[in-house]
C-alpha cells in the first residue's frame, strides 16, 4: 500500500495568515484545480483508505477511551486498545494501567 501524500492548502507557503489545512482551490484559473503538470496532489475519492483498516490506529488496533477500570475490563485485547482519558487522576490512572497489564490490553498513552 501506498503512502498518502500530505495534502496541503494552495499557496500556504505565500501567505502566512493561511495556514496549511487543506482548502478545495475553486479559483477559475487555479492550476492545482486544474490538475495542472508539477502542482501538489488535490484530495480526491481514490485516495480514501480501506474499509477494514479506516479509523484505525497505526499500530492496527480500535482506540477506546477509557476512564475508569469498569471499561477497560469490557476490551477486547486481541483488537481493541485503551487510551486513558485526560481528566483521570494519578491515583485512578495507576488502577488502570495495572488492570490493562493484567488483562493484556494495550495503553497507547
Amino acid at each position: 500500500m501506498t503512502k498518502k501524500p500530505t495534502f496541503k492548502r494552495q499557496e500556504h507557503w505565500r501567505y502566512k495568515k493561511l495556514g496549511d489545512s487543506y482548502r478545495r482551490p475553486r479559483g477559475k484559473l487555479s492550476k492545482r484545480r486544474r490538475y495542472q503538470a508539477r502542482k501538489p496532489a488535490m484530495a480526491r475519492v481514490g485516495y480514501r483508505s480501506p474499509k477494514s483498516t479506516r479509523g484505525l490506529h497505526p499500530s492496527g488496533f480500535k482506540d477506546i477511551l477509557v476512564s475508569n477500570v469498569e471499561e477497560i475490563k469490557a476490551l477486547n485485547p486481541e483488537t481493541d486498545a485503551a487510551r486513558i482519558s485526560a481528566t483521570v487522576g494519578n491515583r485512578k490512572r495507576q488502577l488502570i494501567v495495572a488492570e490493562a497489564k493484567k488483562l493484556g490490553v494495550k495503553i497507547l498513552n
